[in-house]
């Protein structure tokens, strides 16, 4: 029996930093994806391979160990902790194909975790619920990193656009939000924990100050979630904007993710600013027009990639026999 799963990278759009503080959060599924194919391994030891990240690697899943044999570990952990919870350590070979760039803050770790969970419960004959395999992937990802965003693996297993409310309350926005975007990111990765120390930091230095920004940032997603409600492209850009002007208060900021934002305003986005915790990473530029020309001057200094975002979440099917392996394929013939 051979298994595929797939499911989607994220995107934050609004309430970086503030979110931790109670202040809402909008977030939502990219049209860049995680998939994976499982199947009995063909000799007495499990493989997990990725031509896509130029790994693989034998595992052993009682000890939680493996043996690398090509490339880096990076995902692995992930892997071996989802096997050592959710898997009875029958030999299984695992293929991972990623079209989500890895350290570019559109939640890759979150894809392959909720994708891999997804495939393996199909495999052992279970029940696709994904309300327990958002559940279980969050709790994965915050085994693995010790401090994980149940935003993420949420967005990955249910897709489309969400507003995290300050009573902590997920609902998903109803309309067909088309827009396009660009997101930037450079090769110096951000470090979540250490930037939302450095936050909490300036805040209990200047709680006077930094408190009434947070609070402003709450009340600029609040004006975000109207403007998508309304499908007003220009009004999120330009929220987008001042969103950023408070972001680089905090401290957040970076030379190299400064010039992307700046960049993609220059080259036509309507709006761009940080997503995510910033200190590196990414920048998220919107661009109802003018989508080639931002992504050609980003990618002149660094790199990114256009996306959209997608309903689509989590999706499970038994591989057919006869069937093109090819993605593309896979997905008119699940749809």
């Amino acid at each position: 029996m051979e298994i595929l799963a797939s499911a989607p990278g994220k995107t934050i759009l609004f309430g970086e930093h503030a979110v931790v503080y109670g202040e809402p959060a909008i977030a939502g599924a990219v049209n860049k994806r995680a998939t994976i194919k499982l199947r009995e391994a063909p000799r007495d030891i499990s493989i997990f391979k990725s031509d896509d990240l130029g790994f693989e690697a034998e595992l052993d899943t009682v000890a939680k160990r493996y043996t690398l044999k090509k490339g880096k570990p990076g995902i692995i952990k992930y892997i071996l902790e989802i096997l050592s919870k959710f898997h009875d350590h029958s030999p299984i070979e695992i293929d991972l194909s990623l079209n989500i760039p890895i350290g570019s803050g559109l939640g890759s770790s979150a894809a392959v975790t909720v994708s891999t969970l997804a495939a393996l419960h199909k495999y052992h004959g279970k029940k696709f619920d994904r309300i327990f395999i958002a559940k279980k992937a969050h709790e994965i990802e915050n085994t693995v990193q010790r401090m994980a965003s149940p935003l993420d693996t949420r967005v990955s297993t249910f897709g489309g656009l969400i507003y995290l409310s300050r009573k902590k309350k997920i609902t998903k926005f109803n309309t067909n939000f088309k827009s396009s975007f660009v997101i930037g990111y450079t090769s110096k990765r951000g470090n979540t924990g250490r930037m939302v120390k450095s936050v909490k930091s300036l805040k209990n230095r200047n709680p006077t100050i930094i408190e009434p920004i947070l609070k402003t940032i709450g009340k600029i997603t609040d004006d975000a979630k109207l403007a998508i409600t309304n499908k007003q492209e220009y009004r999120l850009g330009e929220l987008m904007n001042v969103n950023q002007g408070l972001l680089d208060s905090l401290g957040v900021n970076t030379n190299e993710l400064s010039r992307m934002v700046y960049l993609a305003r220059k080259s036509g986005a309507s709006g761009s600013k940080i997503t995510g915790a910033g200190g590196g990473g990414s920048i998220i530029a919107c661009c109802p027009k003018n989508q080639d020309k931002v992504f050609k001057a980003l990618t002149y200094y660094d790199n990114a990639i256009k996306v959209n975002f997608s309903n689509e979440g989590v999706f499970v099917k038994e591989i057919k026999e006869g069937l093109n392996d090819n993605f593309e394929d896979w997905w008119k013939y699940i749809n």
